[in-house]
């Protein structure tokens, strides 16, 4: 159980595959190498289930609030074909054994790892995200696929990454966007009802190997392979997270003041940590005056008329002086 409880970096999320009442052969292949990309982190049924995510009137989401508390999983992907919606994927991603938010999506073409003939990536190396189009910035559609597809595929959270362990990319990019769905007139959805996506733009996700070759200098030359799989996906029905949940599941617990000092967390201003670990700020101050400073006050440092003091050495010449003591 203390495995399960929330932590300040979470493990590697764990995803089901489960495949629906209806599926073909194409969806079969597609979850076959989709499972393969992520692995070790990936669970797969191999029996049918009735699963309808987006009927309220079925069984289907407390089906899946159970088997991601059985098998501690934040992360499902269904497949469904049906008559009116062939070769459908849905990503489900779970908050605290909860759905958060689901994402439909249709496998219009694919060609899978067996049709290219190259070498494949180590099962459960981290891939390196690259997605090509303004919309996944800009469109809120755009936006929740980017954060599926990362939570999806991203694995392991590290700080830094050697540049022989990265040996596989997967790019994400979309046809050319058309005039009506810039990012001056792009607006959020903030519900799931019915809405046209004929006008949206297919999502392309190709995936390749790394090859490091000379170049004469350190940096060594990166050249990419087709892996594979490749897929075009045309988006579908989706479901936005409550945002009360979605709340919830961005909160952050609060640094430990030890943490701060090291440097996690928010950066302080004029604070650095030097390499013994010692923490030294920077004070800032206003120009000094020096005309102004308060020095030790002295009779010799006194300023005054040059005349008058010649005066007063003829006047005193007069009085004999005070005869000093003899050092015994």
């Amino acid at each position: 159980m203390e495995a399960r409880l929330p932590k300040e970096v979470e493990d590697p999320r764990t995803a089901i595959f489960v495949k629906g009442t209806h599926t073909g052969e194409t969806l079969n292949a597609v979850m076959k190498d989709l499972m393969a990309l992520k692995r070790p982190h990936g669970i797969s049924f191999s029996k049918k289930n009735s699963i309808y995510p987006f009927d309220s009137n079925t069984t289907s989401i407390s089906s899946l609030e159970f088997w991601a508390v059985k098998n501690d999983a934040s992360l499902f992907l269904v497949g469904q074909s049906t008559k009116k919606r062939p070769n459908g994927l849905t990503f489900i991603r779970m908050h605290d054994n909860q759905v958060l938010d689901m994402m439909e999506v249709g496998v219009d073409s694919w060609a899978g790892m067996d049709s290219f003939k190259t070498p494949k990536s180590t099962p459960g190396h981290k891939p390196l995200m690259h997605f090509a189009s303004e919309l996944f910035d800009t469109h809120p559609r755009y936006i929740q696929a980017k954060s599926m597809l990362m939570d999806f595929f991203n694995g392991e959270v590290v700080d830094s990454i050697c540049l022989t362990g990265l040996e596989h990319v997967i790019s994400v990019s979309c046809a050319p966007t058309p005039a009506s769905l810039n990012s001056a007139t792009a607006t959020a959805q903030h519900s799931s009802a019915p809405e046209d996506t004929s006008s949206l733009p297919k999502i392309h996700i190709r995936t390749y190997t790394t090859r490091l070759l000379s170049s004469g200098t350190r940096i060594p030359r990166v050249e990419l392979t087709p892996m594979g799989p490749n897929l075009d996906l045309s988006l579908r029905r989706h479901k936005t997270a409550d945002p009360d949940l979605m709340k919830q599941a961005l909160k952050r617990p609060k640094l430990k003041k030890a943490d701060v000092e090291s440097g996690l967390g928010k950066k302080q201003k004029n604070m650095e940590v030097d390499e013994m670990g010692d923490l030294r700020g920077r004070v800032h101050i206003a120009k000094q005056d020096l005309n102004k400073l308060q020095t030790r006050k002295m009779k010799g440092l006194k300023g005054g008329d040059p005349d008058d003091n010649n005066d007063g050495e003829d006047q005193s010449s007069d009085v004999p002086r005070k005869k000093r003591r003899k050092e015994a």
